[in-house]
């Protein structure tokens, strides 16, 4: 079997991969000439684990190759994957759809018989059914079909998402369709993974539908974090409490400084706009959104206090840069609005993050001092704030940071650390949603 993937972004590469690892050929379709010559090289454009020997094997066993060649790619092609970028439309919050378009034209003037055009990006609802006008518009006579195969990859799992997936969810609406899809997908209906076939517009939704509910599921239990603060309850017994109910679940019950990332800040705006559009506002959703900008903007808040309601002339150490941990990415990550503030409120800033750094560089101020590891960034701070819980962060001993820092402040805004642990070393630990380790 033979598909095209259009976009060698992180989706796009991670799901071509992983594709080519099923025992698919696999042509990913790059437009970018430094990031082609990149993974023509072996050079991953992103950081995720496994991908880099993933994509090694399969390009040497002759399954997986990248071109700029979209009519060379697509021709022979049972499925064309749209794996493009769907960023946040400036001004409004809708999803930009012009990338997507602009390969739908392309690919219905390459194709060269039947084949099924998947969007693999997170679109609006309605985006098939446009894709399928634009296809006809450029091709009258052209048999095709129209489907959507949203991604549920998490930054840092991707490949396991992939391979060991919750559920497939396939828009399909023809029969011919959803056997291509089928037998692309069958090495999954042998681990007995869910493939659910929906219409086109139910796939749709449910991909913005699935990181809205998550991304209120964080929200909420910041919130309740929040809460115990003042009355003295603890945030991690009251998550477990409720998330051993199986009618809630245990994931994305982790407090912390706001949700960040490619997916759930601008797909929970983009469902916001979609819902407006169509007159069925999703009021939980708008909150979730508010509240969760609110208190990305508030973590500097914490040090302030933390540090006696005044940074100025004082280092602060910042260990974790990225949203999250095992990605480099950057996108609306909670560090930066809180590193600027520091920075502007006359705060030195020493950070180290093991992936982040190069891609972090841009977006923050000249004067952050980027640290070769922990206790580097450590060293003679009077402070130290953990933003993003890498696992070499977590083992970090009290007695090593003591004998590197100048001062005994701690803002732990994962709750990684030992409260007893750091209080027998000297340090004033404050972490979120604890007793006694208020913020």
């Amino acid at each position: 079997m033979r598909i095209a993937m259009i976009g060698g972004g992180y989706v796009g590469l991670v799901s071509g991969a992983c594709f080519a690892e099923f025992g698919t050929e696999i042509v990913v379709v790059e437009a970018d000439p430094a990031r082609l010559a990149a993974l023509r090289d072996g050079r991953m454009p992103i950081y995720e684990p496994g991908l880099e020997r993933l994509v090694a094997e399969n390009v040497a066993a002759g399954r997986l190759s990248f071109t700029d060649d979209l009519a060379e790619a697509v021709a022979g092609a049972e499925a064309v994957f749209i794996a493009v970028g769907t960023p946040t439309r400036r001004g409004d919050g809708h999803a930009d759809l012009t990338y997507v378009h602009a390969a739908a034209e392309q690919v219905a003037r390459a194709l060269t018989g039947y084949a099924v055009i998947v969007t693999k990006s997170t679109v609006p609802v309605g985006t098939g059914r446009r894709i399928a006008e634009i296809v006809r518009a450029a091709r009258p006579e052209l048999a095709f079909d129209v489907a959507s195969n949203p991604e549920f990859l998490r930054e840092g799992s991707a490949i396991g998402d992939f391979m060991r997936p919750d559920r497939v969810v396939i828009g399909a609406e023809s029969e011919r369709a959803r056997e291509v899809l089928r037998r692309l997908y069958r090495p999954l209906y042998l681990i007995e993974a869910p493939i659910v076939f929906t219409a086109i517009e139910t796939a749709e939704l449910t991909k913005y539908a699935a990181n809205a509910f998550l991304a209120m599921k964080v929200t909420f239990i910041n919130e309740i974090a929040d809460l115990c603060e003042k009355t003295g309850a603890d945030v991690h017994d009251v998550a477990r409490g409720i998330g051993l109910d199986g009618r809630i679940g245990r994931k994305f019950l982790h407090p912390g400084p706001g949700y960040g990332g490619s997916c759930f800040p601008k797909d929970t705006l983009a469902l916001m706009r979609i819902a407006q559009e169509y007159g069925a506002p999703v009021r939980l959703v708008e909150t979730t959104v508010a509240v969760n900008d609110a208190r990305k903007a508030a973590m500097a808040g914490r040090v302030l206090a933390a540090c006696g309601g005044s940074v100025r002339g004082k280092t602060i150490a910042v260990l974790g840069l990225t949203f999250k941990p095992e990605t480099d990415d950057m996108r609306e990550a909670p560090s930066v609005p809180m590193i600027w503030r520091l920075a502007e409120d006359g705060a030195a800033i020493r950070a180290f993050d093991p992936e982040g750094m190069d891609q972090a560089r841009p977006l923050l101020p000249d004067s952050v001092t980027f640290c070769r590891d922990a206790l580097d960034a450590a060293r003679g701070a009077d402070a130290l704030v953990l933003i993003t819980e890498w696992n070499e962060f977590r083992a970090l001993a009290p007695e090593r940071l003591a004998g590197a820092m100048g001062g005994r402040i701690i803002v732990d805004l994962r709750n990684v650390y030992d409260p007893a642990a750091f209080a027998a070393a000297g340090f004033a630990l404050h972490g979120i949603g604890r007793p006694g380790l208020r913020g």
